[in-house]
């Protein structure tokens, strides 16, 4: 199969036609990186997931969990980043599939894609709502969570349907200032010597201290952190010179965030004494409010101010997140009108260069995903953050999969001599470690979604029901566009 047969549309196939081309060049690797890092939501994932790992997991080695699954993954984008050279696309798994398996396979890989990235963007709704509602009660005024949830949709739809560019700075900004805030206290930490026990690297990834306790669950809150990164790839249509800038900005991406968080996961260990780690973290989780986890040293150390301002922060983190996802969607529906499996006015771009019609199609699907919860009077945190979250980590793993198996497919077809450990080696490898992590992630779900062995079984169930509905919608398309 030919390059050029596994493109969609861009601004250089579209011609003159600029109602569904995207905006090229206007995108770097830095503005990539930040939307990768927004959708990590970095103090979204210490204060929400670190207790949670360090409780229900290994204690004190949660950290080396971050290192292990950065190398899985980094394995992996090696595959990932030798497709995206030979496939440039705004639909970067449903692309890679479809190159190498056709446009079946490829299409209920897509919907698996819209499937993760929406469900992920509601329980961060769930999560937004709750943290902005508690923080707007402290000061004495009371709004809902999910009223606060609908007006922000207003406001990322407003947002998703202007000029990438001006995205990528707001993202930037957002996520410097949550980054920054983490790595005060951890650098902090590290110039005192740490806590009671001083610091000791051994503690938490010495290969006894990551293998104790449970490390399949910290693992998952790994792979959870890893979240997005693939975005990368899915900008490439609008990025500058993508050849290079997505093999960057990926690299860039997962050697940041898993360094990163295991470096912040490292000094709350410290903080605390890694004989200490997983008692205090059980305590938060009794208390009710696991944030004070990570909340309670920040006070400690900077006083009540610091408390408040990373309250203010958790809920900026949330939303660039929720900024990122929405993007990140946009360009999958985008892609998927242009090659025709979905209408083709989806794929109409404004004056911005902006896939507009996709970003109504999205926000409406936010407000699907999200008030059903909200009308049923669920949780936002223990429900809709919970679920959502196990469901999209779990269909992420299965589109990891997909693409390595894709890679070796595709690569096998048209072969590039020399690249033996890029197109075959890498993505065998990293195929066979991420069906070891999913396989963790499966063991231990009613775990990770906090709910019952039917709710854990309703939710695994949509991942290979989904898939089945994506194919199934694909050949009822093809169908049509034959003649009689």
């Amino acid at each position: 199969m030919s390059i050029s047969n596994s493109e969609p549309r861009t601004d250089e196939a579209a011609g003159k036609d600029h109602s569904t081309a995207l905006r090229s060049g206007s995108i770097g690797v830095l503005g990539i990186l930040f939307f990768v890092l927004s959708a990590q939501a970095p103090l979204t994932g210490i204060v929400g997931a670190a207790p949670l790992a360090a409780a229900l997991g290994n204690g004190a080695g949660a950290p080396g969990a971050y290192l292990i699954v950065g190398v899985v993954i980094a394995i992996f984008a090696v595959g990932f980043v030798a497709m995206s050279r030979r496939i440039r696309a705004n639909g970067a798994f449903y692309a890679y599939v479809t190159a190498a398996f056709g446009p079946k396979t490829g299409a209920g890989t897509a919907w698996l894609a819209l499937l993760a990235y929406n469900t992920i963007q509601a329980a961060m709704y769930g999560l937004y709502g709750a943290a902005f509602s508690g923080l707007l009660a402290s000061v004495g005024i009371g709004v809902p969570w999910w009223v606060l949830a609908l007006v922000t949709m207003a406001g990322v739809q407003v947002l998703g349907s202007l000029n990438i560019e001006l995205g990528a700075r707001v993202l930037s900004v957002l996520v410097s200032l949550e980054v920054a805030v983490l790595l005060v206290f951890g650098f902090t930490v590290l110039f005192r010597g740490g806590g009671p026990e001083g610091l000791s690297l051994a503690s938490s990834f010495a290969p006894d201290a990551i293998a104790a306790g449970a490390p399949g669950v910290a693992i998952m809150f790994a792979v959870a952190s890893m979240f997005g990164f693939e975005s990368t790839a899915i900008y490439s249509a609008e990025a500058k010179d993508p050849q290079r800038t997505v093999a960057r900005a990926t690299y860039l991406s997962v050697g940041v965030i898993s360094v990163f968080f295991a470096f912040i996961s490292w000094t709350l260990v410290s903080y605390y004494g890694p004989s200490q780690v997983m008692a205090a973290a059980g305590a938060a989780l009794e208390s009710g409010d696991s944030t004070t986890f990570v909340l309670g040293p920040m006070v400690e150390l900077f006083g009540p101010w610091a408390g408040v301002l990373t309250g203010v922060l958790l809920v900026t983190s949330l939303l660039a997140g929720i900024v990122a996802f929405h993007n990140g969607i946009n360009r999958y529906l985008h892609s998927l009108a242009l090659r025709g499996s979905l209408p083709a006015a989806i794929a109409r771009t404004n004056r911005h260069r902006a896939p507009a019609v996709a970003a109504w199609i999205q926000t409406a699907l936010a407000v699907l995903f999200v008030m059903p919860f909200a009308v049923a009077g669920l949780d936002p945190v223990l429900s809709l953050f919970s679920w959502f979250s196990g469901l999209a980590v779990a269909a992420l793993l299965v589109l990891y999969i997909l693409c390595s198996a894709a890679v070796v497919r595709y690569f096998s077809q048209n072969p590039e001599p020399g690249k033996l450990l890029q197109t075959r080696i890498a993505p065998v490898a990293g195929a066979i470690l991420l069906i070891w992590v999913l396989s963790l992630v499966v063991g231990n779900f009613t775990a990770l979604i906090g709910g019952s062995a039917g709710t854990a079984t309703a939710l695994l169930a949509s991942v290979p029901v989904v898939y089945a509905a994506g194919v199934v919608v694909e050949v009822v398309i093809q169908r049509r566009r034959q003649p009689a």
